[in-house]
């Protein structure tokens, strides 16, 4: 599953919006929207958010941290079918936790894919675009393995 690029798209008055056709091919008929970690939302495969859940319960729930990730990505967790249009309705109570009002932009995560504003997602371009801060977050990250 790769999930790669990113669009921009309109949200209609209903919530609806347009899921790219080549993310549409992956996904099947459904796909699984939860709150993101930065003010977006995370849209998964069935199988990946089945995974995920999986790996969340093997966690345990005695564990403080793994209640409050639980409650972060299931209690806002919503499996939405994809209608005649290739369209998804994002309920109301994801589309306010993200401020996701008449655009949104829909961005490839490799494995996943996110939901923003575009105004969220410029902030997180401006950032992405500072050479000397990458060199810093990027450097404790070892990717010699892939070359």
């Amino acid at each position: 599953m790769n999930f790669f690029g990113r669009y921009e798209h309109t949200i209609d008055e209903k919530g609806r919006i347009t899921i790219p056709s080549e993310y549409r091919e992956v996904l099947g008929d459904s796909v699984y929207v939860t709150q993101g970690f930065d003010g977006n939302l995370q849209a998964f495969h069935i199988q990946m958010f089945e995974r995920l859940s999986e790996q969340l319960r093997s966690i345990g729930f005695l564990s403080p941290n793994s209640r409050l990730l639980r409650r972060l990505l299931f209690s806002n967790a919503k499996q939405i079918n994809f209608d005649s249009a290739g369209r998804i309705l994002i309920p109301a109570f994801l589309r306010e936790t993200a401020n996701l009002e008449t655009t949104a932009m829909v961005v490839g995560m490799g494995e996943f894919f996110e939901i923003w504003t575009p105004e969220r997602w410029q902030d997180q371009q401006n950032a992405l675009n500072d050479v000397e801060a990458n060199e810093q977050r990027f450097s404790a990250l070892d990717l010699t393995t892939l070359l």
